[in-house]
């Protein structure tokens, strides 16, 4: 999947290339999708599992789920049914809103270094450091040049990420205009989801073309060899979540994370239990 979904790096990016209703690499349909992403829950959980006994006798690696997009694109759903499929103990979810006033008071990447996942941990960012250097371009919260400092401040802390064990799965979730019309006015018809309308979003989305401009600057100059960009149609639901599942699994297959040896003598502990 990941050749297939990788975005281009070091070179302009136009996100009207991707069509956000496509399907590539995947299942025929919805029903076929759905099938196949629960086929691969019990590979996944099992890779989360050796992932943290290998934390137990040392091993430093774990892995970063970076979910960004348009509101509406499918962050939380992505949350509830990819991650959903792992063991909950073993994952460490943060969803990163307007900054606080405490963390105003620190450098950006401060708040993100103290909610990075520990060894054997899967981490999972419901927005995250990428937020400065889009509602910062969009708002013009900070200067141009603040904005490209901050590019480079982030490809050198994600490359330091990596260099200590830390696998990225980087992943837009793109979305189309049209779909996320369709998306808010459900949530309008239903009122069992007026909860999670937000007035703003209308507003927001007069400020599409410039969201979709930092969108293309930020993949482009942050998507490093450590760290790529991963463009995932987000129009339906069922392919967002079959195609994050493949890329979570495919990195987990990659760092083939193995069971500890025995520290101890494993026949002698058997011979004092059966005593018992």
């Amino acid at each position: 999947m990941r050749p297939l979904l990788r975005a281009p790096a070091g070179e302009r990016l136009d996100l009207g290339a991707f069509d956000p209703a496509s399907t590539p690499g995947g299942p025929a349909g919805k029903a076929e999708g759905i099938a196949a992403t629960a086929q691969l829950a019990a590979p996944l959980a099992a890779l989360q599992e050796r992932l943290y006994a290998a934390s137990t006798a040392g091993d430093r690696r774990r892995v970063l789920l970076v979910l960004q997009g348009m509101d509406t694109s499918g962050k939380g759903g992505t949350v509830k049914h990819v991650v959903g499929l792992f063991n909950p103990a073993g994952c460490r979810i943060r969803s990163f809103k307007a900054p606080t006033p405490e963390e105003h008071a620190h450098p950006f990447l401060w708040r993100i270094r103290k909610a990075l996942p520990v060894p054997g941990e899967i981490g999972i960012f419901d927005r995250s450091h990428y937020e400065d250097v889009l509602i910062a371009r969009v708002r013009e919260l900070v200067s141009r040049s603040q904005l490209n400092r901050r590019y480079a401040q982030i490809n050198r802390f994600e490359q330091s990420l990596a260099d200590d064990g830390v696998t990225l799965v980087k992943v837009f979730l793109h979305i189309s205009h049209e779909e996320q019309r369709e998306r808010l006015l459900e949530r309008l018809d239903n009122p069992d989801k007026h909860w999670k309308f937000n007035t703003g979003d209308i507003d927001e989305r007069a400020l599409w073309p410039e969201y979709r401009h930092a969108y293309e600057l930020a993949l482009q100059r942050c998507s490093i060899d450590a760290a790529p960009w991963y463009v995932v149609p987000a129009d339906r639901k069922w392919y967002r979540n079959w195609a994050i599942t493949k890329l979570l699994l495919e990195h987990l297959e990659e760092l083939d994370p193995r069971y500890p040896e025995a520290a101890f003598d494993v026949e002698e502990s058997r011979a004092r239990l059966l005593q018992t």
